[in-house]
């Protein structure tokens, strides 16, 4: 007898056996990464850059970073109700296109105030596009054999420093800040399409 555990069965649930979709776990890994490197690790590259070219205080636009991530924890509690009721797929979709609206905003700000609100945009897409809802899904299809899935998925998500820290300073040197979050808004909306597709 096949076990139901494996991939390829599902995971088993109350009314039987629920199908998972085979390209959840790679998607998730790749997504985590690309929204990892470029929403949150590629600031940091960037911030000398920011200010220099600005004139803006770096206190200021670390400030406007960390609003985002006040906004992220303050909206996980909302967006894990619309989990329940939508599932992951709307969610983490509709949050990478927050992603790449927001990293639009931030790289066309012309003044503080459209800075600071591009950041707190980001701060919406990192909460419905980082590990949270990510779990979510993996423990939707994965279960109870979802620990693997959650270590791997992690441990993907891990890399994203580690690819996204050096490929944005490569791009900080040929291209304006401006410019070189434009790029990373591009390659961040590869997982628009992603989400939409593996997260069925």
């Amino acid at each position: 007898m096949t076990s139901l555990s494996t991939p390829e069965r599902g995971a088993v649930t109350g009314t039987g056996v629920r199908s998972r979709p085979r390209a959840v776990l790679p998607s998730l890994c790749a997504t985590q990464i690309i929204s990892w490197g470029i929403v949150y690790y590629a600031f940091p590259v960037l911030n000398p850059q920011i200010t220099t070219a600005t004139g803006w205080p770096a206190g200021t636009t670390t400030a406007a970073f960390s609003l985002g991530l006040v906004v992220s924890a303050l909206a996980g509690i909302r967006v894990g109700r619309i989990l329940d009721h939508r599932g992951p797929r709307a969610v983490m979709t509709a949050g990478s296109a927050l992603g790449v609206t927001s990293l639009l905003i931030v790289a066309t700000a012309p003044n503080l105030p459209l800075f600071i609100a591009g950041w707190a945009l980001a701060g919406l897409a990192m909460a419905a596009t980082f590990y949270q809802p990510a779990f979510a899904a993996l423990t939707r299809w994965w279960a109870p054999d979802h620990i693997r899935a959650l270590t791997i998925v992690t441990l993907a998500g891990g890399l994203a420093s580690t690819v996204f820290a050096p490929l944005t300073a490569a791009l900080a040197e040929h291209l304006t800040w401006r410019h070189t979050y434009l790029v990373l808004a591009g390659i961040l909306a590869l997982t628009i399409p992603t989400h939409a597709l593996a997260l069925r």
